[in-house]
């Protein structure tokens, strides 16, 4: 079995994000999907976050038609009470909120509506796909955020198997004008071997715009802490001067 902590790091506990100051993707508002299962594992989670030197949060629930139908006014009031006990407990963590938008028949509706969508920051909407089956008609519905003037994020690229075994799809997305966010937990194996070789090819090709920790959990939250690739990851596109976090 492939082990995320085999690979060694020439970096040791305690970590911190340095530079990185913002997480752009996670799911820390209890009872909208499968993240945070209550409100004070929510809490743990922020501080978990906090205490690894993240300033900023950008929790990005699911919105997916078959499992987690959110709307935009239901996530907002969510999100407030989150917002609220974060008061009340006197946490100083900046605290917003976006959506990770599956993309099908349902979304597909939403960009075709005059509902505006929650984005990260200005424009920039985080999208995910299926990861069992290449999606149909993927480059038309991302055509379609683009003249609605949404500039794409795919969320964790690395994670779709299938575009690794045809790597053009990526340059592709690219060209038409997509931003890559990789997930963390990917830089230590977490996921698989066959996704940390496409999270070291996605960086080889300079195709890393972004990086979140896709948190659901209290486990991510301890592999976040004890795993030193992913911070030596970190490190290098940091160092490359791509990565957007710092400006979210």
């Amino acid at each position: 079995m492939f082990s995320f902590f085999k690979k060694k790091s020439k970096l040791s506990p305690p970590f911190h994000v340095g530079g990185l100051h913002c997480d752009m993707h996670s799911h820390m508002i209890p009872g909208l999907d499968d993240g945070a299962e209550d409100m004070d594992t929510a809490v743990r989670m922020i501080r978990g976050m906090q205490q690894l030197g993240y300033t900023k949060l950008i929790t990005t629930p699911h919105v997916m038609s078959e499992m987690y139908k959110n709307s935009r006014e239901g996530i907002l009031a969510a999100y407030q009470q989150v917002v609220d006990r974060l008061t009340k407990e006197n946490i100083s963590m900046v605290f917003e909120t976006a959506a990770e938008y599956y993309m099908d028949e349902f979304f597909d509706d939403l960009v075709g509506s005059e509902e505006p969508l929650l984005t990260l920051k200005d424009n920039l909407v985080l999208v995910e796909f299926s990861f069992i089956r290449e999606p149909v008609e993927v480059k038309e519905m991302l055509f379609k955020l683009l003249i609605k003037g949404y500039q794409p994020v795919i969320a964790h690229p690395e994670r779709y198997l299938y575009f690794g075994a045809h790597r053009s799809w990526y340059d592709e997305m690219k060209s038409q004008g997509c931003l890559f966010q990789l997930n963390l937990l990917s830089a230590c194996g977490f996921y698989g071997k066959k996704q940390l070789e496409l999270t070291e090819y996605l960086i080889k090709k300079q195709y890393i715009d972004l990086v979140g920790s896709d948190m659901h959990n209290l486990r991510h939250l301890e592999i976040l802490k004890n795993a030193g690739s992913i911070w030596e990851t970190v490190a290098r596109l940091l160092d490359s001067g791509r990565l957007l976090n710092p400006d979210l």
